[in-house]
């Protein structure tokens, strides 16, 4: 197998709820579909990010939809250049609408980094990590 990822799927209540979130307050380059798609794509980089409505990602995988936990175990993060970076975008991310779970902090590893919450509860980390160069 590859060492790449394609897509990241989220499993979400409300598609159009989660859709207008990740338009309006993240401003991802959203693609264009078909009216009657049921399904949102976004593109980040070389991965793509998928919405789908939870129960039908559920049946697709054929696994029960059980009720999401308060914390799904996951993540998902955005680096960004400078620690200075970190508390402007979740600033600008909290007047769009965003849910700050974590305020911008300095963190044990020697970086900078918060957390925001989408609509159905998905964690995003906001970091700025001094050792991992890629942005």
């Amino acid at each position: 197998m590859e060492a790449r990822l394609s897509f990241v799927t989220l499993g979400v209540a409300d598609l159009a709820r989660a859709t207008a979130f990740y338009r309006d307050v993240l401003q991802l380059p959203q693609i264009p579909m078909p009216p009657g798609a049921g399904v949102a794509f976004f593109e980040l980089g070389h991965t793509w990010l998928s919405l789908y409505p939870r129960p039908a990602l559920a049946e697709d995988a054929t696994v029960p939809d059980s009720p999401p936990a308060a914390f799904p175990g996951f993540s998902l993060a955005h680096n960004v250049a400078t620690a200075d970076g970190v508390d402007t975008l979740l600033a600008t991310l909290a007047a769009r609408g965003a849910t700050i779970v974590k305020p911008a902090q300095d963190v044990f590893w020697g970086g900078r980094s918060g957390y925001f919450a989408d609509p159905d509860g998905f964690l995003w980390e906001v970091a700025w990590n001094p050792h991992f160069p890629h942005v």
